[in-house]
C-alpha cells in the first residue's frame, strides 16, 4: 500500500489517465460554452449545490461542515467510479464529463458576474484543486481500466483461455485497492484545504 506502489500503479495506467484528462479538459471547454439545454442542467446542478453550501453556511461550526461534506462527498464518489467502472467503463466517462462541464460553467458564470478569473482560479480553484481534480481524472482512468478488465475477462471465457486470469484479477483487485485507498487519503487533505484555505480565501 505504500507511494511506491501507488505510483507505479499510476505509471501503468498512464494512458487511461492522459485519455481522462483530455475527455475532462474537453467537458470543461463544452461547459464553458454551453447554451440551451446543456446549460440548463448545469444550471440545476448548480442550484441544487447552492442549496447545499446555504445549508452547510448556517451551521454552529461552517468549516467543519463543509470539511466533512466535501471529503465524504468527493471520497464516496471517487471510490463508486472506480468499481462501477465494471459497467463496461460508462459511469466514469459520464462522470468525467459531467463534472468538467459543471467546472468550466461555473468558472464561465463567476466571470460573467464581474469576478476576475485569476481570483476564480487562484483563489477558489487552486488551493485544492491541484489535488481534488488529478484524484478524480485518476479514479475515472481506473474506472475505465476496471471496465477494460470486464470486457477483457468475457472475450477469455468466451475464448475458453482461462488460465492465469484468477491472478490477473488478483494483481487487479489488489491495484484497485490500494489507489482507491490513496484517493481517499488524498481527498481528505483536499477537503481540509478546501475548507480551510480556500473557505477564508474565498470569504475575504
Amino acid at each position: 500500500m505504500g507511494l511506491k506502489a501507488f505510483l507505479h500503479d499510476l505509471h501503468t495506467t498512464r494512458r487511461l489517465i492522459l485519455v481522462s484528462a483530455f475527455l475532462f479538459c474537453i467537458s470543461i471547454v463544452v461547459g464553458w460554452l454551453s447554451t440551451g439545454a446543456i446549460q440548463s442542467i448545469l444550471a440545476q446542478q448548480m442550484a441544487g449545490l447552492g442549496e447545499v453550501a446555504q445549508r452547510l453556511q448556517q451551521s454552529e461550526h461552517p468549516q467543519w461542515s463543509f470539511f466533512v461534506f466535501i471529503f465524504f462527498n468527493n471520497a464516496i464518489k471517487c471510490v463508486l467510479v472506480i468499481f462501477i467502472g465494471a459497467l463496461f467503463g460508462i459511469v466514469p466517462i459520464v462522470f468525467l464529463i459531467m463534472n468538467g462541464m459543471v467546472l468550466g460553467f461555473v468558472v464561465h458564470l463567476q466571470a460573467d458576474m464581474g469576478r476576475s478569473l485569476y481570483e476564480v482560479i487562484v483563489k477558489g480553484l487552486l488551493p485544492h484543486g491541484v489535488i481534488e481534480l488529478p484524484v478524480l481524472i485518476i479514479a475515472c482512468a481506473f474506472g475505465l481500466k476496471f471496465g477494460g478488465q470486464v470486457m477483457s475477462s468475457i472475450g477469455v471465457g468466451i475464448g475458453l483461455k482461462r488460465k492465469g486470469l484468477a491472478q490477473t484479477w488478483e494483481l487487479f483487485m489488489k491495484q484497485t485497492l490500494r489507489v482507491s485507498i490513496w484517493s481517499v487519503v488524498l481527498l481528505l487533505i483536499a477537503a481540509a484545504i478546501e475548507s480551510g484555505i480556500t473557505y477564508r480565501l474565498m470569504s475575504h
